[in-house]
């Protein structure tokens, strides 16, 4: 037997449908097994008017059960002899069994008594008739909506509902509505209602009403058809998922077809073509065999159309927005981006920070400081300036007005037309780099920077407001923006500190009325890089033990800390990796007590630590200068060497004698081991091998 339920809704939110059919199988799985109901598959399907849940297999009945019910502690249910006492009597008859029924059980508290009930399963359609209601309700959603004087949200107005287990109407309300048997197929194609008797014959009456219910299926049907359209306009189609699942919860009935443009067009960039055509009207760009913009493009209609008819009103639509984006373009031109520069002046950066005129100018000493840190050629400083005075000017272009999307891109090219060098355009375009999770980084050391100094001075200004994410809140995208400065970094390899750079950054909101001092700030945004460093490595596929261990010693230069994770991956198995790593724990231990690491080698009287003295200094002036190399695998290796040594010392020397300036002495020695082997990483972290 099979139970069927289906939402009818108002168009769904195209972008919001994955999460919510997503949310729907996970809350349906839970409802069966949490109300013991047994069943061989849940399979959620989705179209922009209805969501779907199909159970196959369900069970007829719940499943039996002895539920027991906690009494009072055996020492007061019996009596030294072990007869139940009123306590006992009392809390039998309240649960309605024998005293004789009564069970002991151990628990952390001590042995309790237990009344054992059996409750027999009731039948599954007065179980659903009970639980769908609240799994409906259950649902959530980013903006829901109230409609008619119903205190009921929900993400878009229910229309009807059905509920089929077998051929047995489950009812209940929702929204003042009861479910039936009736469901709708393709709107202005199938306007008559279809009866639905079973859950078998669902699917079936939905194809015959031109209505595709698998998205999936609709999925597959829209790229197959949108290559061979593609092909009949002499192009082929880039593969591009986040529109493809987009147009997928637009349409129940999928006929993609193409059209075309005036190739006069061509001449604008190709973004300013391709942003109308995806964000706006989520056409597919076609694309010749070089890889170069045709003036043809892939609409998706919903159901049988009029190919012509529909054709010619994507293109009008089309050539009026493109008409709009090549006068946004040409009147663009008439002023210098330079000349733009100084309109930023009456744009708000965010209240609190001053105005983007502001920003700039921090960006710019942010730049020229960072290049210093990171050694740039004096040439490719000079592009980073340059590209960071410039870099927010085409906020104020009409084309970055309409279309949002195109900011930093749009001030590349308008940069270009202006005859800035090719390295300043390009640093301008890939400054917002990454955009958004698995999106490239700057390519270039001047675009990196500037993209560095943008995000990390969105971070502290937000910061020193007191305008943090909390929760699952980030209006300002500054976790992803974090995640950015960490791409860059260890992609390009640059080494400085981010502790500096946040002090550099602070100082220059000089002027702005913060809540937040200095101190608070780079505190509370080193623990913020800590949580998304590693956050990142643990997605990168690093062991838990190894990143804790990495991120332990110091966050201050994160190309250390990659560098160091990467060695402790590559050595924690080696054999003598686990010698030492034995041996640095208990000499960490100790160290603790350490009033300082200043050693006497006149106190050093026993060959045990004689010989472990020895063998550091030694040891210390090898990895010494490996570390400041940020070469921490032949540092791990080479300090291998001391674990030997280490255990000799434990076996043969009483650390914690009597005698005072000797315990001090031998707790210096492990303390100047314990806090220069430490630049290896916290390895108490690491999980030893089994």
């Amino acid at each position: 037997m099979d139970y069927l339920l289906e939402i009818g809704v108002e168009e769904l939110p195209a972008r919001l449908v994955e999460p919510l059919i997503d949310q729907l199988q996970q809350s349906g799985e839970k409802m069966l097994c949490d109300n013991r109901i047994e069943f061989e598959r849940v399979a959620v399907y989705s179209t922009p008017r209805r969501m779907t849940l199909y159970v196959q297999g369900i069970g007829g009945v719940q499943e039996d059960i002895v539920e027991e019910i906690k009494g009072p502690p055996c020492k007061v249910a019996f009596d030294e002899s072990g007869k139940p006492t009123k306590a006992a009597q009392g809390f039998a008859r309240g649960q309605n069994v024998p005293v004789a029924s009564l069970v002991v059980r151990s628990t952390p508290a001590g042995d309790y008594v237990y009344a054992q009930k059996p409750i027999e399963g009731r039948p599954v359609s007065a179980v659903l008739c009970d639980q769908v209601p609240a799994l409906i309700t259950g649902l959530s959603f980013p903006r829901p909506m109230r409609w008619g004087d119903l205190d009921f949200r929900f993400i878009r107005p229910i229309r009807w509902l059905v509920s089929l287990l077998g051929d047995q109407l489950v009812d209940f309300e929702v929204a003042g509505m009861h479910p039936g048997c009736i469901t709708y197929g393709l709107r202005n194609f199938s306007e008559e209602p279809l009866e639905v008797r079973t859950p078998e014959e669902y699917f079936q009456k939905l194809e015959d009403a031109a209505v595709i219910l698998d998205q999936e299926q609709r999925k597959e049907m829209i790229w197959k058809l949108a290559q061979e359209e593609a092909a009949r306009a002499g192009g082929s189609l880039f593969e591009d998922d986040d529109l493809l699942d987009e147009v997928t919860n637009l349409v129940e009935s999928p006929l993609p077809l193409y059209g075309s443009f005036d190739s006069r067009f061509l001449k604008l960039p190709p973004e300013v073509i391709i942003t109308p055509m995806k964000e706006h009207q989520r056409y597919f760009p076609v694309w010749d065999e070089e890889g170069k913009l045709l003036p043809k493009f892939i609409a998706c209609a919903n159901g049988p159309v009029k190919r012509d008819l529909v054709r010619q009103g994507n293109e009008k639509v089309l050539q009026a927005r493109l008409q709009d984006a090549e006068f946004f373009f040409q009147d663009d031109l008439k002023t210098p981006l330079e000349e733009k520069v100084e309109q930023l002046k009456k744009v708000v950066h965010l209240e609190g920070l001053g105005s983007i005129y502001d920003k700039v100018e921090r960006l710019v000493l942010l730049s020229r400081y960072l290049s210093g840190a990171l050694r740039l050629t004096k040439r490719q400083g000079e592009v980073s300036e340059r590209a960071a005075y410039l870099s927010k000017a085409d906020l104020v272009t009409s084309m970055v007005f309409e279309f949002t999307e195109l900011q930093g891109i749009m001030g590349g090219y308008y940069a270009r037309v202006n005859k800035e060098n090719k390295d300043v355009c390009r640093a301008i375009r890939d400054h917002y780099r990454p955009r958004f999770a698995g999106d490239k980084v700057p390519g270039s050391k001047p675009g990196s920077v500037v993209a560095i100094v943008d995000k990390i001075d969105n971070l502290t200004g937000c910061f020193a407001l007191g305008q943090e994410p909390t929760g699952s809140q980030d209006p300002f995208a500054l976790r992803r923006q974090a995640l950015g400065i960490c791409h860059i970094t260890i992609f390009h390899e640059f080494d400085y500190s981010l502790e500096e750079l946040i002090s550099k950054s602070y100082a220059s909101l000089s002027g702005m009325e913060l809540s937040l001092s200095q101190k608070e700030v780079q505190n509370k945004l080193m623990d913020f890089f800590r949580a998304r460093l590693r956050f990142y490595f643990l997605d990168t596929g690093y062991a838990y033990d190894v990143v804790e261990a990495a991120l332990g010693p110091s966050l201050d230069r994160v190309l250390a800390v990659k560098r160091r994770l990467d060695a402790l991956t590559d050595v924690r198995h080696k054999p003598e990796f686990e010698f030492l790593l034995t041996a640095y724990t208990r000499a960490s231990h100790l160290a603790r007590q350490a009033e300082s690491d200043q050693i006497d080698q006149s106190l050093l009287c026993e060959e045990g630590e004689q010989e472990l003295y020895r063998a550091w200094v030694k040891i210390k002036k090898e990895v010494v200068p490996l570390f400041k190399k940020g070469k921490y695998r032949e540092a791990l290796l080479r300090g291998a060497a001391l674990a030997g040594p280490l255990d000799r010392f434990f076996t043969q020397v009483m650390v914690m004698v009597d005698d005072l300036p000797l315990r001090r002495n031998r707790l210096a020695l492990l303390k100047d081991i314990a806090d220069t082997l430490g630049e290896l990483g916290d390895l108490e972290k690491i999980v030893r091998a089994s």
